[in-house]
């Protein structure tokens, strides 16, 4: 059994290397694995199923091709592309997981998810966080222009930017009895998530752990699960 995880690659028209490194990901190691998680994030913005820039029309393609060949695909949505829905499901052949999902790993059982619902001291983007899932407001947006769609997003990335900029590194990371609580409710040892940009394995309490995927930029990140072992490997991007 091999089971690879990867987030926050933020693909977009202005980053072709990212989109080759995701492409050759694609063609040359997830084939090898049984299954494929992507915890989010995956694009930079996602203004709905209905708009494909053709940048990444081969991104659609190339997932569809890996799960036609027998890979498992499953995507869960992170703070850029929420606005992923049934028919990039359809696209690609990718299962559509909640915000928060249990998987059996031969270490044990583990809980995935993106990741921003627990950096819970960043109080401004928590409050910005349920607007942007909640689904009438969702439906709402998607009846709109491509045209101003895209001007939305434009606007919450330029107003994301400059809000971080004011917010210490400590506000933007998860808080930790957050980690502890979910961990906890969930009754796991280990929680898999994406969003802070800070790949780690870090050991909790006991034998707890919380494993960070990297995000993409001048390295590429992605955890491995085996029967035999777990890893968390980058490698350069060109």
């Amino acid at each position: 059994m091999r089971i690879l995880f990867i987030s926050d690659l933020h693909l977009y028209s202005e980053r072709p290397d990212l989109i080759r490194a995701l492409l050759v990901f694609l063609r040359e190691k997830a084939p090898q694995a049984d299954q494929l998680y992507i915890l989010g994030d995956l694009f930079e913005a996602w203004i709905g199923d209905d708009f494909i820039t053709p940048d990444l029309q081969p991104v659609v393609s190339a997932l569809k091709e890996l799960t036609d060949n027998g890979t498992e695909l499953f995507f869960q949505h992170g703070n850029r592309d929420f606005l992923v829905g049934e028919r990039f499901s359809e696209l690609t052949g990718a299962q559509i997981l909640p915000d928060s999902h249990l998987l059996d790993l031969p270490s044990g059982k583990a809980l995935l998810m993106h990741g921003d619902q627990l950096c819970t001291d960043d109080v401004e983007y928590q409050q910005l966080r349920i607007m942007l899932r909640n689904p009438a407001w969702q439906k709402d947006v998607l009846t709109k222009s491509v045209e101003e769609r895209l001007m939305m997003a434009q606007q919450l990335r330029e107003s994301s930017k400059a809000s971080n900029t004011e917010k210490t590194q400590e506000i933007m990371d998860v808080n930790q009895d957050t980690v502890s609580t979910v961990i906890n409710e969930a009754g796991v040892a280990t929680l898999i998530h994406g969003h802070t940009h800070r790949p780690a394995i870090h050991t909790l309490d006991g034998d707890k752990r919380r494993i960070v995927l990297g995000d993409w930029d001048s390295q590429g990140w992605y955890f491995e699960v085996t029967d035999q072992a777990e890893e968390l490997i980058n490698f350069e991007i060109n």
